[in-house]
């Protein structure tokens, strides 16, 4: 009788040949990939090793999931959904707009994390309400104007805000509209966050430790959509 041993694996990352290369501490076999030289194992325990764990991930964290409910649903530890969050948002790249002649609305969500005062400061367009760019931090004039800058590159039509006055000095004149009534739909779009991220609900025990896992969640929840998950 002849028994065929499985001596080569099919790469998890390139698709390439893997061999045979030692064992685990466990006993489990470790297979070497020639191509992009992984280590690697033809199956694993933990469940953090899916394939498709960031997608879910993903999912759970834009509808209204936190970092522990994410855990217990995936049965991972929550410090591997936390890496996995801020390495989903390093994937992401900044879109990029070449729409011109269009009116977008600027508002600043308030956010306080650990008795801090931090604020989600993003534009949407008012046609399309896609968010264009944002910034997380304190509602200094230096933040405020990275977001209005970005719109300025856009040769906007209308600039609305509320009557927060240091957008009298960032915004010109014949472009900056601050009437009562005129940025209805970002405050809408404030509600859609509130209600989308745990972290951001209002009286829960779900916050922001740091100002970095905040902007991560953010952008992935503006513009997690842009990746490929296959």
């Amino acid at each position: 009788m002849i028994i065929l041993l499985h001596i080569k694996l099919n790469c998890k990352k390139c698709n390439g040949i893997s061999v045979k290369n030692g064992f685990q501490s466990n006993g489990t076999q470790r297979y070497y990939c020639k191509s992009c030289k992984l280590s690697q194992q033809k199956s694993y325990v933990y469940k953090a090793y899916g394939k498709h764990i960031s997608y879910y991930i993903y999912k759970l964290l834009i509808n209204s999931s936190g970092i522990s409910d994410i855990g217990r649903v995936l049965n991972i530890s929550n410090n591997t959904v936390n890496k996995r969050i801020l390495s989903i948002s390093k994937q992401i790249k900044l879109p990029i707009f070449n729409e011109t002649n269009q009116s977008y609305e600027v508002d600043e969500l308030k956010v306080s994390p650990m008795n801090k005062y931090w604020y989600v400061t993003y534009t949407i367009n008012k046609r399309t309400k896609k968010v264009v760019d944002f910034i997380v931090g304190r509602r200094t004039k230096e933040n405020l104007s990275r977001v209005i800058n970005t719109l300025l590159l856009l040769s906007p039509k209308n600039i609305y805000t509320d009557r927060l006055i240091v957008y009298n000095s960032l915004i010109p004149e014949s472009l900056h509209c601050n009437r009562k009534n005129q940025i209805n739909r970002i405050e809408r779009y404030h509600l859609n966050l509130r209600t989308h991220i745990k972290r951001l609900n209002r009286k829960t025990i779900c916050y922001s430790k740091n100002l970095l896992m905040l902007e991560a969640v953010m952008k992935i929840y503006f513009w997690g959509d842009s990746l490929s998950w296959s």
